[in-house]
């Protein structure tokens, strides 16, 4: 049976510019990927105030845009929770966990991936779907009778990682990652190296990914800096990706894995 890997994010577009390179590499070699996304991107426009569409309207066309980049990733399924961009946070609990751990049972993955604990620059929606992610991955171990699906334990949860030279790439690029939620400024921490226990190596695939961030072209406007990059930039940008490994059930130690899947091969 072939390895699946499953990943539990937020927005359309978290699929590429934050796991892009794992699910190309992965898809590429055979393993079954697939997507859970919480909402939609319904207030992500990054146009003129008097031309967004409004929610409904974005979220259908960034339902599609997610839809393409999954098929150019080669994500075999996606599927949407249908919550409220910017509302995650208020999601009830059980329901939430519930509908996560229902997609872990019935797809049987593997490996989970998710949003580090500080949503990467404090994201409300990214650490809510890390808190209820990683409920959902424990939930799954257990009997659900109305599922209908029997339980299923996740092998390894990994949270994606940035270090501070990716972090500062990253905001060259799309400009400073800083939100003001609750009367604070929120900005990207740096993981330090030694805390990263996995990196991927996934330069060979940056092609992909680069052709699956176009497909969010409702997201363009904020991108500007990217169509400028060197194809050389644009190797390390995607490239490399590093994560932290928050359990596993088949391996351990502090030597830096280069594979989501070691210890399951």
């Amino acid at each position: 049976m072939a390895l699946r890997l499953l990943c539990i994010l937020a927005h359309p577009d978290d699929e590429t510019l934050g796991v892009g390179g794992a699910l190309a590499m992965y898809a590429e070699q055979g393993v079954e990927t697939f997507l859970v996304t919480a909402t939609r991107g319904e207030y992500g426009w990054w146009g003129p105030e008097a031309e967004f569409p409004g929610p409904d309207e974005l979220g259908r066309v960034r339902e599609a845009e997610l839809r393409a980049a999954a098929e150019v990733l080669g994500v075999r399924e996606v599927e949407f929770l249908d919550y409220i961009d910017g509302h995650v946070d208020e999601a009830d609990a059980h329901t939430i966990v519930g509908q996560m751990a229902g997609h872990i049972r019935r797809l049987r993955p593997d490996v989970v991936v998710t949003f580090p604990h500080d949503g990467v620059y404090g994201h409300p929606d990214h650490i809510a779907v890390c808190q209820f992610a990683t409920a959902a991955v424990i939930a799954a171990s257990h009997s659900a009778p109305e599922s209908g699906d029997p339980p299923h334990a996740v092998r390894k949860l990994y949270y994606r990682a940035s270090e501070a030279e990716h972090l500062r790439r990253y905001e060259q690029a799309f400009g400073e990652l800083v939100m003001n939620i609750d009367g604070q400024e929120r900005r990207t921490v740096a993981w330090e190296p030694w805390i990263m226990t996995t990196r991927l190596d996934a330069r060979p695939y940056w092609e992909r990914v680069w052709r699956a961030v176009q497909c969010h072209r409702s997201q363009l406007p904020g991108y500007q800096k990217l169509l400028e990059l060197k194809p050389a930039d644009h190797e390390l940008f995607w490239g490399t990706q590093d994560y932290y490994r928050v359990f596993s059930l088949v391996n351990g130690g502090r030597t830096q894995e280069t594979d989501l899947f070691e210890g399951l091969r």
